[in-house]
């Protein structure tokens, strides 16, 4: 029985995501952006982050992130920097151009999302963020399990 409501709590979570990233690519193209490069540049306003650092906090391959990151320093929206802690692993920090673009995304994202929660209480957001963070706790113990 909660197996059953489990695969439909992940199908719903599966399209939602695919909405997600729909919303985010919508508010995300007037600053030439895509969801996935906007997350990148938020990752980069950290300033203290590699690329696989990036990686490994988004949930995505090093690699596609790699790119992502060529493609936003060839624009001049990232710079890499030296890292103190390794040699070959570049920070990845935020220009001015970047974060100029970023802020007009996060704009539009913060009227967004407040049109969106208006049909939702704080409560019922915050349980339900609550029960997906719980859910990757478990998966990711167990993928760290597997090696």
């Amino acid at each position: 029985m909660e197996g059953d409501a489990f695969s439909a709590f992940a199908i719903t979570a599966l399209r939602l995501a695919g909405h997600l990233t729909a919303a985010g690519d919508r508010l995300s193209k007037p600053a030439g952006q895509t969801s996935a490069r906007w997350q990148v540049l938020a990752a980069a306003r950290r300033g203290e982050l590699s690329v696989a650092q990036i990686a490994r906090t988004l949930g995505l391959a090093r690699q596609g992130v790699q790119r992502l990151a060529d493609v936003l320093e060839g624009e001049g929206l990232i710079a890499y920097a030296d890292n103190p802690q390794h040699q070959r692993a570049k920070l990845v920090l935020l220009t001015a151009d970047g974060a100029e673009r970023l802020g007009a995304i996060e704009v539009a994202q913060a009227e967004w999302a407040n049109g969106v929660s208006a049909a939702f209480t704080a409560a019922e957001l915050e349980s339900a963020r609550a029960v997906m963070a719980r859910v990757m706790e478990i998966l990711e113990a167990k993928e760290e399990a597997r090696g």
